[in-house]
C-alpha cells in the first residue's frame, strides 16, 4: 500500500482527474480519473470511496483542487473561505454536467482539509498587465500543469494543453504572465472561438453565446461537408502553433522567446499533431502526461503544506491550513 499524503483533483472539461503524491518520494505518484457524468450520478460517500481507492490513499495531509474557471477570486484559499464555489458565475463556462460539483462538494462537506486554487485572469496581480485585456485567461487546472512543468527544473517556459478546448499558457522567470484561453483563439476538439457566422446565429437567436462556445472545436463546428480526419488533425496543429507563436512574443518582452515548449491534454500527447506543431514552429516540444495538472496540483499542496507563500507568482492566504 502507498502512502499518499497529497492529492491534487483537475476539474477537466471531460473527466476529473485525480493524483497522489508520497511525502518525501516527489516521483510516487498515483493517478485515476472519473468522468464527469460518472461522478454526477455517485453520491458523495461514493465519491470519496473511489478517490481513496483509486489512489491507494492511507494518510492524507492537504488536497489541492481546481473547480471549473476559478475567476471569483485570485489567491490559493482555503476551500471554506471561497463563495459559490469560487466563481462569479455559474453561466458561461462550458457544458455543465455536475460532476465536478458533487465532487467539490463531497470533499468540502467531509471537512477533509483542502486548498482551492484560482484561475488566471483580469483580477490576477502578477501577470503581464497587457494581458489582463481579457476577462479570463486560463481555468485553474493550467496553474497545476504549469507548476508541474516548474517543479522539473523550468523557470521560462510555454506550455498548450489540447484537448476538447486549447489553452497556452507563458510562465517567465517561474512567474505566470499570461495565457489565451479557449474563446480566443485555438480551438480545441469541441470548444473554440466565436466567429462571425456564429455571432450571427447568436443574435438569431438559435443558440446561446454558451452552447456555440462549446460546439466551435474543429470536430463539432460545420466548418467541411465531409468528414477529413487528416484536415481536421493539420488544422488543429496549425491553429495551436500560432497561439503558441503569439505566445512567444510575449515571452520576448521577458526576454526568452526561444523557451521550451511542452505540449500537453488529449491532443497535445499525440505525436503526429507533436510532429506537425515542431513543423510549423521549428521546436523540439517536449509531451506531458495527461495528468500533468492533477500532479502538479498535489506538488501545489505539499508545497503550501510545507509553507510555501507564493506559487507562480500567486500568493497563497495567509494561516491557509
Amino acid at each position: 500500500m502507498s502512502n499518499t499524503t497529497f492529492v491534487g483533483v483537475d476539474h477537466g472539461t471531460v473527466g476529473i482527474r485525480f493524483a497522489g503524491l508520497e511525502d518525501g518520494n516527489r516521483r510516487a505518484i498515483s493517478v485515476f480519473e472519473l468522468s464527469r457524468k460518472t461522478a454526477a450520478e455517485m453520491s458523495g460517500e461514493k465519491i470519496l470511496r473511489a478517490i481513496e481507492a483509486g489512489l491507494d490513499i492511507e494518510e492524507l495531509k492537504l488536497t489541492a483542487m481546481t473547480y471549473s474557471m476559478g475567476d471569483d477570486f485570485s489567491i490559493i484559499k482555503n476551500i471554506k473561505k471561497v463563495q459559490n464555489r469560487g466563481l462569479k458565475s455559474e453561466k458561461g463556462a462550458g457544458a455543465r454536467i455536475g460532476g465536478g460539483t458533487k465532487v467539490f462538494d463531497a470533499i468540502k462537506d467531509a471537512g477533509i482539509p483542502t486548498i482551492l486554487i484560482p484561475g488566471i485572469h483580469a483580477g490576477s496581480e502578477k501577470i503581464d498587465p497587457r494581458m489582463k485585456f481579457f476577462s479570463h485567461c486560463a481555468s485553474p487546472e493550467k496553474v497545476g500543469v504549469a507548476y508541474n512543468i516548474y517543479k522539473a527544473g523550468n523557470e521560462n517556459f510555454i506550455f498548450s494543453d489540447i484537448s476538447s478546448n486549447t489553452v497556452t499558457m507563458a510562465v517567465a522567470k517561474g512567474r505566470i504572465i499570461g495565457a489565451i484561453d479557449a474563446c480566443v483563439l485555438a480551438p480545441g476538439l469541441y470548444q473554440g472561438p466565436i466567429d462571425l457566422q456564429l455571432l450571427r446565429s447568436i443574435d438569431e437567436g438559435e443558440l446561446s453565446a454558451n452552447e456555440a462556445f462549446s460546439n466551435a472545436g474543429i470536430l463539432r463546428k460545420s466548418w467541411q461537408k465531409e468528414k477529413d480526419e487528416a484536415l481536421f488533425s493539420d488544422a488543429l496543429s496549425l491553429f495551436v502553433a500560432m497561439e503558441i507563436s503569439a505566445i512567444r512574443v510575449l515571452m520576448r518582452d521577458y526576454d526568452a522567446p526561444n523557451c521550451e515548449v511542452f505540449l500537453t491534454g488529449t491532443e497535445g500527447e499525440k505525436e503526429g499533431i507533436k510532429a506537425r506543431i515542431n513543423q510549423l514552429l521549428d521546436v523540439k516540444s517536449r509531451t506531458l502526461t495527461r495528468y500533468s495538472a492533477a500532479i502538479g496540483c498535489a506538488e501545489i499542496a505539499k508545497d503550501v503544506f510545507y509553507g510555501e507563500r507564493e506559487i507562480l507568482g500567486i500568493e497563497v492566504e495567509k494561516e491557509i491550513i
